[in-house]
């Protein structure tokens, strides 16, 4: 039972974790949205304005991907605070845990491509 608190409260760490940055890349993507806003205010042409478009609806897609990721962690959270202790550990959490790990570093990874893209975007146009 001792090693099934211990793990269980490992996933509660990574989970607060996975959270807490999410939802600093959320802020981040708004604080991204008003640049390029910023910019398309400019009217600085065609060759700014096409990839800003396609700027503004990778950040409408990955905001939508921070929701479901959020959505996923507050159900992993509800499972893993009712987890029964008598039960045994018997992967099922171990399972859904590393696909959900899986899928944040795919997800990490992802925006800071995006992020770095932007960035280059902001140097050329800013």
């Amino acid at each position: 039972m001792e090693i099934k608190l211990v793990y269980l409260s490992d996933l509660k760490f990574n989970l607060k974790v996975w959270k807490k940055e999410l939802r600093f890349h959320r802020e981040e993507m708004n604080k991204f949205e008003r640049k390029l806003e910023d910019i398309a205010s400019r009217n600085l042409g065609i060759d700014a304005m096409a990839p800003l478009e396609g700027f503004q609806n990778k950040i409408i897609r990955e905001k939508e991907v921070i929701g479901r990721m959020l959505q996923r962690i507050r159900m992993k959270r509800k499972i893993v605070e009712s987890a029964d202790m008598d039960e045994q550990l018997d992967g099922r959490l171990r399972n859904q845990q590393t696909s959900l790990k899986d899928d944040m570093k795919t997800y990490i990874k992802l925006h800071y491509e995006l992020k770095e893209d932007l960035m280059d975007y902001f140097l050329r146009w800013l």
